[in-house]
């Protein structure tokens, strides 16, 4: 049987529909928009917080005593602390290469994402399998890396709604 492994998973060759390449490119702007949403709310929070310390200390009988710079200390460096995470995130996400992906899509409405460590490979790869699905007596097995992927990014094909006949709106693009 010719079969299509990616990663732990195995296609049947006589099940593909369709084969496709692509080129998956990082969303910078959402990744950046995301730092700022994350650093808009910690900084929120960590006024509140300093707020409400504010407002114990100075309900305290004993101001000089009560240890209020050790709390702002604290404050400041667990701040410190978030912002470097989310910077640090950031520019993970914004270093992330442009992937060149080849897109398999199965009967069964399931797919898969390859990637492969030489992007010449992946042309090669799409070849060989459309000519393997073409030719089934060659009795090709294949194995490749698969590539996560965001679903809500990528969108594998057209929008179809066939529901009956009523309020059918087609292929829409």
């Amino acid at each position: 049987m010719n079969v299509l492994w990616v990663g732990e998973a195995a296609y049947p060759l006589h099940n593909i529909t369709r084969v496709h390449t692509f080129l998956l490119k990082p969303d910078r702007m959402a990744a950046f928009v995301s730092f700022l949403k994350w650093v808009g709310v910690c900084g929120v929070l960590f006024v509140l917080l300093a707020l409400a310390n504010d407002e114990s200390s100075s309900s305290s009988y004993d101001d000089y005593d009560s240890g209020d710079s050790g709390n702002a200390d604290s404050m400041v460096t667990l701040a410190v602390i978030v912002l470097i995470v989310l910077v640090v995130d950031l520019i993970r996400k914004w270093s992330a290469p442009t992937e060149h992906v080849l897109a398999i899509e199965t009967a069964s409405a399931s797919s898969a994402l390859v990637t492969l460590p030489q992007r010449e490979q992946i042309p090669a790869l799409r070849d060989a399998l459309v000519e393997a699905i073409k030719n089934p007596a060659t009795g090709m097995t294949f194995y490749a890396h698969s590539v996560s992927v965001d679903a809500k990014r990528y969108h594998n094909g057209d929008n179809v709604n066939i529901a009956g006949g009523k309020n059918n709106t087609g292929v829409r693009k």
